[in-house]
């Protein structure tokens, strides 16, 4: 699983940092960002609860 983050979209609400904290961090410029290279298989389902609840839409998983 690989996820994209749109940093000019991004308004670091939290929200994916809370659903999915080993995966995402918001930095201190209130920016996204994901945590090592790739979300593991245990991460996914948290990983797709916050790209389902990002609200900005700046999360994303491509094809």
């Amino acid at each position: 699983m690989r996820v994209e983050v749109d940093r000019e979209r991004c308004v670091g609400s939290g929200t994916c940092e809370l659903l999915a904290p080993d995966v995402f961090e918001v930095g201190d410029d209130g920016v996204v960002r994901v945590l090592g290279t790739q979300p593991g298989p245990a991460d996914e389902d948290a990983v797709r609860d916050a790209v389902a609840q990002c609200p900005t839409g700046a999360l994303g998983l491509p094809g």
